[in-house]
């Protein structure tokens, strides 16, 4: 993960800040803005105050229960003052119990729920969050294994929009010492497998330049959905597209299509 210390950044949903307050001492960016979902008593009750303690000593300010996909939980945050907004492993919150998933899920599954979620963050990034002088950009930092890499995050989530994704760079755990990439609900440490940065922005230009790059299997030839190829011919090809697992990956872009042509949102 590239950060370069004249940014202002904003932090979406730390877990436990931990992510945060090693981005402020090892990497000190001109300016930080740290928020977390949890409300301050819940955040303590899980995972302790050290992390927010550190911050608030730094004059670093810090929102608690702040949500993405709510302005009304945003507080004072300045609109517009950001050159780059960071999600780090982001995950929907569980659901207390069947009863309430089918009561908020609007008929869809957490993949296309997720992919939503995903989708409004960088939506509201862009209109809310940066500075449309500064360096415009938005991190997504993900897993490379099942759930995450069957939300095709690097092509479903910006589909009738004007953002661009620019490409992805791996996120080494090692330059952000401290940090604990957190479950979501549960107060457990979590592995960063194969953990990559996705990256975003409004603007044509890709301002990180050979920084980033772009999988293999986005290009002619694959199958994105599956990450798969390239096919040695067109009965490879078929044979792959009846396989059931890109039945199922067919079944996840479906209902993310009824999905963007519903009024569901968060």
């Amino acid at each position: 993960m590239y950060i370069d210390p004249q940014w202002r950044i904003l932090t979406v949903g730390d877990g436990d800040l931990s992510f945060s307050a090693s981005l402020l001492k090892y990497h000190q960016p001109q300016q930080l803005t740290a928020t977390v979902y949890d409300q301050l008593a819940e955040l303590v009750q899980k995972y302790g105050d050290q992390h927010y303690r550190e911050l608030c000593n730094e004059q670093c300010s810090v929102l608690t229960g702040f949500d993405v996909t709510r302005t009304d939980s945003w507080g004072k945050l300045t609109k517009n003052s950001f050159d780059l907004v960071i999600f780090q492993f982001p995950l929907l919150p569980g659901f207390n119990s069947r009863e309430e998933f089918e009561q908020k899920c609007g008929g869809f599954g957490l993949n296309a729920l997720n992919r939503a979620l995903l989708r409004t963050f960088l939506l509201n990034s862009v209109e809310h969050f940066l500075d449309p002088d500064g360096a415009g950009l938005c991190y997504i930092t993900s897993k490379d294994v099942k759930p995450y890499r069957e939300w095709s995050i690097e092509t479903s989530l910006i589909q009738n929009t004007k953002l661009h994704y620019y490409g992805s760079m791996p996120f080494d755990i090692e330059r952000f010492p401290g940090y604990r990439i957190r479950n979501v609900d549960r107060d457990k440490h979590v592995k960063d497998t194969k953990g990559i940065t996705y990256v975003w922005g409004p603007k044509a230009e890709n301002l990180l330049g050979d920084r980033l790059s772009k999988a293999k299997y986005l290009n002619k030839g694959y199958c994105a959905l599956c990450r798969t190829g390239p096919f040695a011919s067109d009965r490879d090809k078929q044979e792959h597209e009846q396989a059931r697992k890109h039945q199922q990956m067919l079944d996840y872009e479906r209902q993310w299509q009824q999905y963007l042509s519903s009024d569901l949102s968060f």
